[in-house]
């Protein structure tokens, strides 16, 4: 739920109108939105590059994988999933809300990862590797904005 909203629910339920402190918290987010936009756009714009060098990373950890076995159904799935991931993230951005990373990204991957054999360790060591990735080709102030929906889709994920 956005930060908008949970506002307004929140003052809604208590029959009031919003105060000065969330009236400022939804202010803030006006203001960082052109940045959190800004953000979006070079991890849209860098997904294939993302993907390709976290990819590599990550198979230089973990050589004996599914995705590195040379089954080039495997590593298209792998490849497609991280960028599908890159995607999740940079929607949350927008929104400035990890409700659609944990809707979309985190319920029920576990399951469907262990339900095809994927040890969740290795997709945790995924993600690791795609926000490293991330994090190397932004300035700190924008790799300190992305960085927590990683770690939560990091933590999201852990078995």
């Amino acid at each position: 739920m956005s930060i908008i909203t949970r506002s307004i629910t929140n003052a809604d339920r208590e029959a009031r109108y919003l105060n000065l402190t969330e009236l400022k918290t939804i202010s803030d987010f006006y203001e960082r939105g052109k940045d959190r936009l800004r953000i979006a756009a070079i991890l849209t714009a860098n997904e294939d590059t993302i993907v390709q060098k976290g990819s590599q990373r990550f198979w230089q950890r973990y050589p004996d994988t599914p995705s590195n076995s040379g089954n080039p159904r495997f590593r298209a799935s792998c490849m497609r999933d991280q960028g599908w991931y890159i995607r999740l993230i940079a929607s949350s951005l927008i929104v400035g809300d990890i409700e659609p990373l944990d809707k979309i990204g985190v319920r029920g991957v576990k399951e469907m990862y262990e339900s095809l054999e994927i040890p969740l360790r290795n997709v945790v060591e995924c993600m690791r590797c795609l926000k490293e990735v991330t994090l190397e080709m932004l300035s700190l102030e924008d790799a300190a904005e992305v960085a927590p929906y990683f770690d939560f889709l990091i933590q999201g994920t852990m078995p």
